[in-house]
């Protein structure tokens, strides 16, 4: 494992650090390749401010699996694309539903909070009514009927 006495550092897995010819290298494919891959939209790396190309550790391991799925699997570059795009909205729909769990979990804690703050006498007279009920009851004493 290495310190930060030996110059290495942690890089986060979306930061555009790579030149082109690094994450062809680090890819193993030519730098051609992966200009073709950013006009398909297989790959879109960052950019700098002068228009360069910036690539991330994530956009490395895209690299790789577009050569793996095209050369093992002979899936052509339509096909990866659409793989590609399903695997992102797999992966959004996936945070959403991370996303939505916190909030019912968020919503169930405070519901709770609020029945324990409602005094114990009043608890007896409260009455669960079912959500699908859209009836309105008017209660009357016996004598007013």
């Amino acid at each position: 494992m290495s310190s930060p006495q030996d110059g290495v550092r942690a890089v986060a897995e979306d930061a555009p650090v790579f030149v082109i010819s690094v994450a062809a290298e680090l890819a193993g494919m030519h730098a051609q390749t992966l200009r073709q891959y950013d006009r398909l939209g297989l790959v879109s790396p960052g950019r700098t401010p002068g228009g360069g190309r910036r690539y991330s550790p994530r956009d490395v391991a895209l690299l790789r699996e577009v050569q793996r799925l095209s050369q093992e699997d002979g899936v052509n570059l339509a096909g990866i694309k659409r793989i590609i795009d399903l695997e992102s909205q797999v992966e959004a729909l996936q945070a959403r539903v991370h996303e939505l769990l916190e909030a019912l979990d968020d919503s169930e804690a405070r519901r709770m909070a609020a029945e324990a703050a409602v005094p114990a006498g009043y608890r007896r007279d409260l009455v669960p009514q079912s959500r699908q009920s859209a009836a309105l009851v008017v209660w009357r004493p016996r004598g007013q009927r």
